[in-house]
């Protein structure tokens, strides 16, 4: 094995991931490649509806069922293949191995349960713990995250605890058991901008103690530059590109990766400046094409042949990999 894919902790590989609904089977995620390296940080972004968070389930395999199925591809964890492994095995890597911190707390967290059972339920389904050092483990979890009085707190009820403190909580229970990779589902959706800022830093300053790997799904672009090694921009199912961070801000090669980039507010901008915008919205999955998926919205020809004709990623330089529209990669 090569010293780069040495360095490779998770690595999806043409995942294609569907949903049995009433009008047939919806391809949600569809071909979708990316690698996580470890001890650093992947970004996932997209709009909302791009398949960033069913990418995330599939990979944790808690698709809703019956309804979702992983149709196709690989989801290679330390070299062994998530999508076909028996359940059971599933649930000893999920939440030991691999943790996911979701983007709403408040659902996230067992309203009836105290804080300090609902860490322990996690620390001695993995672990050979007595309830005493179970509990233990649990307040010096909820210390760890910054969360001040924690054999207090470990008493209380999620409803008894800010929004901040209850995603604390959410990256305790995701953290307890030391798991060497953590999906963040936008961990700061629904909080205020200076809890998002603390949060944020909470994560990347415990990744740096225990030196895991993140892979973080956003919407914010702003979120990715100051946070992720490197991103991937997802549109409707698929990649559209992947780069380093720097390479992506610097030169960014898809229509809808240079479209994501200017609609971010400039506070340098003239009075008169407007936000630019994407006109229109990602289609919805009934209505998806086999072709160049951006067409309608990128404002630019495309050949008919384009919108019929799935267009691969091909790497344009080192890292750096782009949906091959030649329309929407051009410039």
């Amino acid at each position: 094995m090569g010293e780069v894919e040495s360095k490779i902790l998770l690595e999806v590989r043409d995942l294609v991931t569907a949903f049995d609904t009433d009008a047939g089977q919806l391809t949600a995620v569809d071909g979708v490649s990316f690698a996580v390296r470890r001890g650093r940080t992947l970004g996932i972004v997209g709009e909302s509806g791009c398949g960033k968070s069913v990418t995330a389930m599939s990979i944790m395999r808690l698709l809703p069922q019956p309804m979702g199925k992983i149709l196709k591809g690989e989801v290679l964890f330390d070299g062994r293949n998530l999508a076909t492994v028996p359940a059971e095995d599933m649930r000893s890597i999920r939440g030991n191995r691999i943790s996911m911190i979701f983007q709403e707390p408040m659902t996230a967290l067992n309203p009836v349960h105290r804080i300090g059972k609902q860490i322990c339920e996690v620390l001695t389904q993995h672990n050979d713990l007595s309830p005493d050092d179970a509990w233990q483990q649990a307040v010096e979890m909820l210390d760890k995250v910054g969360i001040p009085s924690p054999e207090i707190r470990a008493t209380e009820y999620p409803h008894q605890l800010s929004g901040g403190m209850r995603q604390r909580v959410v990256i305790a229970i995701a953290l307890a058991c030391g798991p060497e990779l953590v999906i963040a589902d936008e961990p700061t959706t629904a909080l205020d901008v200076t809890i998002q800022a603390q949060i944020l830093q909470l994560i990347n300053n415990l990744q740096r103690d225990l030196g895991m790997s993140v892979m973080l799904i956003t919407h914010d672009l702003g979120v990715i530059a100051e946070t992720c090694d490197e991103v991937c921009v997802m549109y409707a199912g698929r990649v559209v590109e992947r780069a380093p961070v720097k390479e992506l801000f610097a030169n960014p090669r898809h229509a809808y990766t240079q479209g994501l980039l200017s609609s971010i507010p400039r506070l340098n901008g003239t009075p008169k400046s407007e936000l630019q915008t994407i006109d229109g919205m990602v289609p919805a999955l009934s209505e998806l094409k086999p072709g160049c998926r951006f067409a309608l919205r990128s404002g630019r020809e495309h050949a008919p042949e384009l919108l019929v004709e799935r267009q691969t990623l091909k790497e344009i330089s080192t890292d750096h990999w782009v949906e091959a529209c030649p329309v929407c990669t051009r410039g």
